[in-house]
């Protein structure tokens, strides 16, 4: 996945190695975000460990100024996020530009 920014690009390629993922990212990677959106369109299941690894990723970003964001849950994927009280704790948005925008 090559991820565009306004002057460079970064390479971000997975790999699941046993219980692992591993992120490899190639090119640049320069300052501190504001925001991270999390972009969860192809995601079909979530557990609660899940969530718990999304709740720990919002805490440790607004430690460092970096809010977090997720968008384009499946409606039962939402459910579950509305249903754990996480639209209390981040920001949900229905699709990835109206992350952006926010």
């Amino acid at each position: 996945m090559k991820v565009l920014s306004e002057d460079d690009v970064m390479e971000i390629a997975e790999e699941r190695i046993a219980d692992a993922l591993v992120l490899h990212a190639a090119g640049r990677l320069d300052g501190k975000p504001a925001r991270l959106v999390l972009d969860l369109a192809g995601v079909e299941y979530v557990s609660s460990a899940g969530l718990r690894a999304i709740l720990l990723a919002v805490k440790r970003g607004k430690s460092v100024g970096c809010a977090l964001a997720v968008c384009g849950l499946r409606d039962h994927i939402r459910e579950v996020f509305d249903l754990s009280g996480f639209g209390n704790v981040v920001a949900i948005h229905s699709t990835l530009e109206e992350a952006l925008g926010s």
